[in-house]
């Protein structure tokens, strides 16, 4: 049985008109404002991956824009990767597009990146308690994890105090209302889950909405696998 694939329309009308490499990059939810790049570390000559990359947008940035050996953009949407592959397959080999399950593509290369990083991706939609173990094993000692998530949920509601999901609107290729999992929590919430799953040096700092109808704050996370 195949399942349904919700982000199949996210994008789209983008897609189409817009073939560019973006010439940013930047944590906060409106795009706009916030850190860039510079929160990741150097990239040159790391092993990379994005998890939950869409139409690799941010990773292409990246290997245009800054120098790592390689970067995954890892993404288990069909249309999101075919999309991918449209605009960006010919910065091959440094960026390398792989439809698949980020968990369980993290569980089957341990140690293998330096990087991880998530922008409102996979770590917004993925059961933390799967996820960030796999991440931290994918790590090599002294690599890190970088995310943006939703600091509270669209609608205003408060983030939640315990792993808890709640189900966000989405429609399946046909246009048909359904729904998805979207986990977002309080900054403790995440730095428990992250301490659980082995990370240390775990920092979380808020950006502020910017000024857009469906502006909202962004945690910015990051957390380190030990060195030993």
């Amino acid at each position: 049985m195949t399942t349904t694939d919700l982000w199949h329309h996210y994008g789209r009308a983008r897609a189409e008109q817009d073939h560019a490499v973006p010439d940013s990059f930047r944590w906060a939810w409106d795009q706009q404002s916030g850190p860039g790049p510079e929160a990741l570390g150097d990239l040159t000559g790391k092993t990379v991956a994005d998890l939950g990359a869409g139409v690799a947008r941010h990773a292409a940035h990246l290997t245009v824009h800054h120098t790592p050996g390689r970067i995954d953009a890892v993404d288990s949407s069909p249309a999101q990767h075919d999309m991918a592959t449209a605009l960006y397959a010919s910065l091959a080999p440094r960026l390398r597009l792989v439809q698949a399950d980020v968990t369980t593509h993290l569980r089957a290369t341990p140690g293998a990146y330096d990087v991880l990083y998530s922008v409102f991706g996979a770590v917004d939609f993925t059961d933390p308690r799967a996820l960030l173990p796999a991440a931290a094993d994918a790590l090599r000692p002294g690599g890190r994890l970088v995310f943006s998530t939703l600091a509270h949920y669209l609608s205003g509601s408060p983030a939640q105090p315990d792993v808890t999901a709640q189900e966000v609107p989405a429609k399946t290729p046909d246009g048909e209302s359904a729904t998805m999992l979207r986990w977002v929590l309080q900054e403790q919430v995440w730095t428990k889950a992250l301490d659980e799953a082995g990370f240390t040096d775990i920092l979380i700092e808020e950006l502020p909405a910017g000024d857009g109808p469906r502006s909202a704050a962004t945690l910015l996370v990051s957390a380190q696998r030990p060195t030993t």
